[in-house]
């Protein structure tokens, strides 16, 4: 059986902090080892924690802290995504002020009220003139390895104060629940509840 992944291109602390959150919220599980700025793990060392837990969506950071060309966790995202017992369901692409210009299409944007958005937001998750796409430290890898739901938010556990984890970090919620939403995970829950 593949283990479902969403990767979250950020690995600071506040990232860290949001998505262990999220994680206990939704009743899936945070490779809170994968946090770091830049990433420290290998692919392979993820793999292996990813598939030894027996929660469901795996969540995984993922931050090359703007490192130029294919950086540490790049290739780490890599190695996750390519696993035949893990299957990369989404990823949330979080905006940064880099100064390499990488960028990544995006499917939706959710900014920083929790509107969605054809175009993509900044770092302070404000709404961005770019249609579809959104800048970012560690988003490039995302258009080559076919990840069938991307959403672009501004930099999670932030985004003045309103993504706190004290404060549930509902944005980073939404956009995870947007991915389960669309992988079809969290709508077959929700009728299982109410049966």
């Amino acid at each position: 059986m593949t283990k479902r992944v969403i990767i979250i291109t950020d690995g600071d602390l506040y990232a860290l902090k949001a998505v262990e959150c999220v994680a206990k919220e939704i009743g899936g599980r945070c490779i809170s080892q994968s946090w770091g700025n830049p990433s420290k793990l290998s692919g392979e060392e993820l793999v292996d924690m990813i598939l030894s837990t027996p929660y469901d969506p795996v969540l995984v950071m993922f931050d090359d802290c703007g490192f130029q060309g294919e950086g540490p966790g790049e290739r780490a995202m890599r190695a996750v995504n390519n696993h035949h017992e893990i299957d990369v369901i989404g990823a949330i692409a979080v905006a940064s002020k880099t100064h390499l210009a990488e960028w990544t299409r995006v499917d939706v944007s959710l900014d920083r009220f929790g509107e969605l958005s054809a175009y993509g937001v900044d770092k302070s998750g404000l709404p961005d003139t770019e249609f579809g796409r959104i800048d970012g430290d560690t988003v490039y890898i995302l258009d080559e390895l076919n990840i069938p739901f991307i959403v672009g938010v501004g930099d999670i556990g932030k985004m003045a104060g309103i993504d706190e984890a004290k404060r549930g970090s509902p944005i980073t919620k939404q956009a995870i629940q947007l991915i389960l939403e669309r992988s079809g995970k969290y709508a077959s829950e929700k009728r299982t509840d109410t049966d």
